[in-house]
């Protein structure tokens, strides 16, 4: 829970930072989101090897799985590269926590999540406050603050909301994943499938990178860099790290508990990414995205007590349980009777 709202908060805001610093390539910020994935390859060496009982899907069906997920994580990446490009990053944070609400109806399909009215009310306050950033973007002055296109302000609205569809399914495919497929839910299959998913999400970027020829601007770009090679570089590096740390936080919640629920975790660094983009890039609170993030946290409020009333619910049905085996194991008055 730490990384994902550490480094998931850390990594948006030096998204922000490489576009107004003067970067511009959206192929090379959507490798930035999964570029990190060979450093993943150490803690994976550090971890035990798989115990020989332990299940052993078949190789054919998880190269499909890697390829799927990964195919569509680059894809996602490149739309909320973007996305982040075209929106400020208060309001791009906003807009993304629609991923909830998403999220919401691809665990109900995929995953056989139990949809309460809790988590209903949640998908209407959420729907409603990405609405809301939405009707408000023509009084939103604070595009220039932070070097937004007022013109693209539509455009970066509906492509936030598009990764957040797309996020949602791939963390429901990846509950799927564990559940259906691989089984193990240790420390070592949450590395290997985040390694290997965001080292096919990268061919993706790479693919593009070259393909769209912005590799040739790529040199041009770091020297006009507002704050100098070096720092372009420790840009890069940092968000690539960050959305690493956050990914693995992410799938390791999604194998210990569910995709709901890491998305949920994601969802409390919602009040963090408007409050910092504040303070460091000028971006204006305004009155509408204040009301946004107030329901937006309304909507997390409802997951979670939604999860604590899940809890109670199992811990008492388990206590029902032992007691009915106690109960079964303790003779009777009669068999003590008879015994004597």
């Amino acid at each position: 829970m730490l990384l994902v709202l550490s480094a998931g908060t850390v990594g948006t805001l030096l998204g922000r930072l490489y576009y107004d610093s003067g970067g511009n390539s959206k192929w090379v910020a959507t490798l930035t989101q999964s570029g990190g994935a060979p450093l993943l390859a150490i803690p994976l060496l550090l971890t035990r090897p798989s115990p020989a009982d332990e299940h052993q899907p078949a190789a054919s069906k998880m190269a499909a799985i890697y390829v799927g997920i990964g195919v569509l994580l680059g894809f996602d990446n490149l739309t909320y590269a973007y996305a982040l490009q075209y929106l400020p990053v208060s309001t791009f944070s906003l807009v993304a926590a629609t991923q909830l609400a998403f999220n919401a109806v691809t665990s109900r399909l995929i995953n056989a999540q139990r949809f309460t009215a809790l988590i209903a009310n949640s998908v209407v306050v959420l729907t409603l406050a990405a609405a809301l950033l939405g009707v408000g973007s023509s009084s939103d002055d604070d595009t220039s603050s932070s070097n937004v296109p007022r013109d693209k302000y539509p455009l970066g609205f509906v492509l936030t909301l598009a990764a957040s569809a797309m996020f949602a399914l791939v963390l429901s495919l990846f509950e799927a994943a564990f559940e259906k497929v691989i089984v193990a839910r240790t420390t070592r299959w949450v590395l290997r499938m985040q390694l290997h998913t965001n080292l096919v999400a990268t061919g993706v970027g790479v693919v593009g990178l070259f393909a769209s020829g912005d590799w040739r601007t790529v040199p041009e770009e770091m020297e006009t860099f507002r704050h100098g090679r070096a720092r372009y570089v420790m840009t890069l590096v940092g968000t690539a790290v960050c959305w690493q740390a956050a990914a693995v936080g992410t799938v390791r919640l999604i194998a210990r508990v569910s995709s709901l629920f890491a998305n949920v975790t994601g969802a409390v660094a919602l009040p963090l990414v408007p409050v910092f983009a504040v303070a460091l890039f000028g971006d204006r609170m305004t009155g509408v995205k204040a009301v946004a993030m107030l329901m937006a946290v309304w909507g997390f409020l409802s997951y979670v007590y939604q999860q604590y009333l899940d809890g109670r619910r199992e811990a008492a049905a388990k206590g029902d349980a032992e007691c009915c085996v106690c109960a079964a194991r303790t003779p009777s008055d009669t068999d003590t009777a008879s015994n004597a």
